[in-house]
């Protein structure tokens, strides 16, 4: 399916970077009424069109639709192709305008929902050691458009096929809170009542713990909160998520006690990848449970997602089910969340194509080298990849 969508002229006004404020202002000083600028967003975001080209913006003022034809980019990126593993994940490739490609997941679930993972990011400069995008580096950050384009392609692609989406969750490529300001302009696009359409609760952004970024987010947006805990000592989490060597556990957590108090019936969802003789010890639920203490959350214990060059393993199913036992019997709330689309590499942790020169892995702890030097078996990419 590559290519079917050219990149739009690069030289008109990309409207999808807009929030409807600004749409509205950039449509009265071309002369035309708020009214109209509404009539359009409706036709790019609500109703189940996500109007992608001026042959449709079907009811536009002859004139207005005109000039929105001459000026308008519709698209900030292109299909390049999509790969569909055995449990009907779809992992999609987007090209961007300057020729890179970021990668998109949609993750058919039970009871009728439906998952969105956006990217925020080419690569990311996070260098968490068991995440496949961190072996890229920082590329750039996207755009407005192109984190909103992501969710529009994505229903115009399979919303017939898997119906709607009704989550979407910012966990793809790269760190979300690096790239806040279009992250929070992108997120609220999605949550417009007259836009996207989705429920705030129901757009999550993930972030590695970027402190100031994080206070921010909570107080400037509706949308829910993830953060990747994945350690229990700071002594693990600044060599898995070195991160934490700037934004320590205390200051982290702490951020999210202070934080919390101001929202109501507001939860943080931390998330856990467990990784076999690093941090799933019946020990590490212990201090998860007084680390959390206090803070309105939810749990989520990832399977790691092995990928190619990985030192890490994942825990075995049953330490997780124990680990999960630990946590509920402490009094947390705690789910187990499985590999989806593991087989494309669609799976968490698993997005982007690091090039030739990556970046390095840090040096393994004294204690941790031994459950580090077992032999592993990593797999290669499934999927035909030229880019």
């Amino acid at each position: 399916m590559a290519g079917l969508d050219a990149v739009s002229d690069p030289s008109k006004v990309c409207i999808k970077g807009m929030d409807f404020p600004d749409l509205e202002n950039w449509a009265q000083s071309h002369g035309f009424r708020s009214g109209q600028a509404l009539m359009l967003w409706k036709l790019l975001y609500g109703n189940n069109i996500w109007a992608n080209s001026p042959d449709e913006l079907k009811g536009l003022n002859k004139d207005f639709k005109k000039m929105v034809s001459e000026n308008v980019a519709f698209k900030s990126l292109s299909l390049k192709s999509i790969f569909t593993a055995s449990d009907g994940t779809r992992k999609i490739l987007f090209t961007l305008q300057d020729g890179s490609v970021i990668e998109t997941v949609v993750i058919p679930c039970s009871g009728g929902r439906t998952t969105l993972c956006v990217s925020s990011q080419v690569g990311c400069a996070m260098n968490c050691q068991f995440c496949y995008t961190g072996r890229m580096g920082l590329k750039r950050h996207l755009t407005a458009a192109e984190i909103v384009d992501q969710a529009v392609f994505a229903q115009r692609l399979l919303s017939s096929e898997l119906g709607s989406i009704t989550n979407v969750v910012f966990m793809g490529m790269g760190e979300p809170l690096h790239n806040v300001d279009n992250v929070i302009k992108a997120a609220s696009i999605m949550v417009d009542k007259q836009g996207l359409q989705f429920s705030p609760r129901k757009v999550t952004v993930s972030t590695s713990g970027l402190v100031p970024q994080l206070k921010r987010f909570l107080r400037e947006s509706t949308c829910a909160i993830a953060v990747s805990l994945n350690a229990t000592t700071d002594e693990v989490r600044n060599w898995i998520m070195p991160v934490n060597r700037k934004y320590n556990l205390a200051l982290l957590l702490g951020t999210l006690r202070e934080e919390l108090r101001l929202k109501h019936k507001y939860k943080v969802l931390f998330e856990y990848v467990m990784l076999d003789g690093v941090n799933d010890s019946l020990e590490d639920a212990e201090r998860l449970v007084e680390l959390v203490r206090g803070i309105p959350c939810k749990i989520n214990l990832i399977k790691f997602n092995p990928h190619q060059g990985s030192m890490f393993r994942p825990s075995p199913e049953e330490r997780m089910i124990e680990f999960r036992n630990a946590l509920a019997a402490g009094g947390c709330v705690v789910l187990l969340r499985f590999s989806k689309g593991d087989d494309q590499m669609a799976a968490c942790g698993q997005l982007g194509r690091p090039a030739e020169h990556q970046v390095p892995l840090l040096r393994v702890p004294s204690q941790f080298r031994a459950a580090m030097e077992r032999e592993q078996v990593s797999p290669s990419s499934p999927f035909p990849v030229d880019f």
